[in-house]
């Protein structure tokens, strides 16, 4: 294992609780929080590191929570939205060297912050079911690009979910599917380029114990509230999610 203090073990430890337990709550940000925390007193590399296996199993818990036949449900519901956002996101991530990273978080930020603060204040936007599969190739295609130059697909996602008025139940699916082939994807890659090495490997699965039960303790708080209050909940989170982009794309 890497050699960390106790004092920062415990740290991230804290910073992994939090994450799970918002990602319980809306369904998404554990990278975002993790990363954002993590990185505040430890090296991005190692910081990245840390989140991967955390990430991998709590979307696979996500996924599977109300077993595997709604999984397949929902991604036969949403299988030309994900075919596209996947297909884009493989294509697009050759061209992480072309499209400077300042610009595309800035440029994904505050589109981002703007519809959910609108959806906030009272407008809601609504795709009919006439111009779903319309939406969803052009959405589909946005949050592959994104996802696949910058590695944020998150956002663009929830924001497509909040549009169509999916049911929280399924918006957190659909959610854990996405991300969980993503940290499939994610896992591989670091593997690959060595940022998770054995060591780095050992401190990220002991951060699973601690981002599970804040999601576990996240699920509970998910199941008790109402539609709306998590659909508001979820436009709040997007706006955090949204200038931390923008924080990042200033900082590049």
């Amino acid at each position: 294992m890497l050699e960390l203090s106790f004092p920062i073990l415990l740290a991230m430890a804290v910073v992994a609780l939090f994450s799970g337990l918002v990602k319980g709550v809306v369904g998404f940000g554990m990278p975002m929080i993790m990363v954002s925390g993590l990185a505040s007193f430890l090296p991005v590399e190692t910081a990245l590191a840390t989140l991967i296996i955390p990430t991998l199993v709590s979307n696979t818990w996500q996924a599977f929570r109300y077993g595997w036949r709604a999984v397949v449900e929902s991604i036969w519901k949403y299988r030309i939205f994900l075919g596209v956002m996947l297909v884009l996101l493989v294509v697009s991530a050759q061209m992480i060297r072309i499209i400077p990273q300042g610009i595309l978080f800035l440029i994904i930020g505050a589109p981002i912050i703007f519809f959910a603060l609108i959806q906030l204040l009272g407008w809601k936007l609504r795709i009919p079911k006439s111009r779903k599969t319309v939406a969803e190739i052009m959405l589909g295609f946005i949050s592959g690009v994104v996802g696949g130059v910058s590695g944020v697909w998150g956002p663009p996602l929830v924001a497509y979910l909040t549009a169509m008025n999916t049911s929280k139940l399924e918006q957190m699916r659909v959610q854990g599917v996405v991300y969980g082939l993503g940290a499939m994807m994610l896992t591989l890659a670091h593997i690959r380029s060595g940022v998770l090495t054995f060591p780095a490997a050992q401190v990220s699965a002991a951060m699973v114990i601690p981002a599970l039960a804040g999601v576990a303790l996240g699920f509970r708080v998910h199941d008790r509230i109402p539609q709306e209050k998590f659909r508001t909940l979820t436009l709040i989170v997007l706006i955090f999610a949204g200038l931390n982009l923008i924080r990042r794309g200033i900082m590049v």
